[in-house]
């Protein structure tokens, strides 16, 4: 059961760590990209269409990930192009996304879909704990491979600096004279291709079929893990797998009874009767406001996070959000 558990967490963390290591590489290149979650729904739809016009799953990822890197460039246009407010046009970027979305899957709706078979290892798989390290889907291997090369890319190359310090200062890196637009717009494509990728897993390994609006937040969530992270890589795997755990636990928490829990004899007394007391406190806790504990999680951890301001001046690249226009 703790294994079943586990992998339960790793899918549903999963969507939350592409799209969050994607918009890591464009926050730290200084741009605000706020819509994900646009981003993740058309990823979605158009990688189950794919999948389903095919019968390969591979066809609809890699339709995903073109789609979320075009409709990101669109947000790169407007935004770096023609210098628009990067905040109303995320915003724009993700109603487009959902009404888009919404209108081309009108025709997918009740499908049953192509699902991306998890990868089975013989010899390996069936050891103790072998299915959650050796018989994951493939996207959870991408989404660890993704946090690695990114964290190794940003830290640990020439490229990797550059990016950080038009982050932190464009003005000066364009003195210097890197080419400010060019590379933000390569990173913006990379965050569109990632929030495509997740829209991808959510549709094809999630549920593997489309639902309307079936992201459910989980962009605005990414958004909130890259803070949360302060724009380090391996803090937002911690924290896609901790929003995963609090997600999964709460369907547990609504599927559970307290005859679930043993009676035990002893001194583990007091442990069971604990447990089965909770379990009824937490049952007794409306279905809606469970639902909404990783949108309450999310919320909390900001608040907590913005109280420490120092903090958040020394890790938030210095010049995200902010628009550049070289001739000005």
């Amino acid at each position: 059961m703790f294994e079943s558990i586990l992998l339960t967490i790793a899918t549903a963390a999963t969507p939350l760590l592409i799209a969050a290591i994607g918009e890591l590489v464009v926050e730290r290149s200084g741009v605000l990209n706020l819509g994900v979650e646009g981003m993740m729904l058309m990823g979605a739809v158009t990688g189950f269409g794919a999948a389903l016009a095919t019968g390969n799953p591979w066809i609809g990822v890699l339709a995903a990930i073109v789609v979320g890197a075009l409709f990101s460039l669109l947000f790169g246009f407007l935004a770096l192009t023609l210098a628009t407010n990067q905040v109303a046009t995320g915003l724009a970027l993700t109603l487009l996304g959902i009404g888009l979305s919404g209108m081309i899957g009108t025709a997918f709706i009740g499908q049953p879909g192509v699902k991306l078979t998890a990868i089975y290892i013989p010899g390996l798989t069936d050891l103790p704990m072998g299915r959650f390290f050796f018989g994951q889907d493939p996207l959870f291997y991408i989404s660890i491979l993704l946090v690695a090369a990114v964290g190794w890319f940003l830290f640990r190359t020439r490229a990797g600096l550059t990016l950080r310090s038009i982050g932190d200062s464009h003005t000066a890196a364009h003195a210097l004279g890197i080419k400010v637009i060019p590379i933000r717009y390569a990173a913006v494509a990379f965050g569109g291709a990632c929030a495509g990728l997740a829209g991808a897993q959510m549709s094809l390994v999630y549920t593997s079929q489309w639902i309307e609006n079936m992201t459910a937040g989980r962009g605005w969530i990414a958004l909130a893990l890259v803070v949360f992270a302060s724009w380090r890589p391996w803090r937002v795997l911690l924290g896609a797998y901790l929003f995963g755990a609090i997600t999964i636990a709460q369907l547990h928490v609504q599927a559970l009874s307290v005859n679930d829990i043993p009676v035990a004899s002893g001194a583990m007394w007091i442990v069971s009767e604990s447990g089965r007391w909770l379990l009824g406190l937490l049952k007794s806790v409306p279905a809606q406001f469970l639902s909404s504990l990783p949108y309450l999680a999310t919320v909390v951890v900001l608040v907590l996070i913005s109280r420490n301001r120092r903090m958040t001046l020394i890790n938030t690249p210095a010049s995200l959000g902010k628009p550049f226009v070289p001739d000005r």
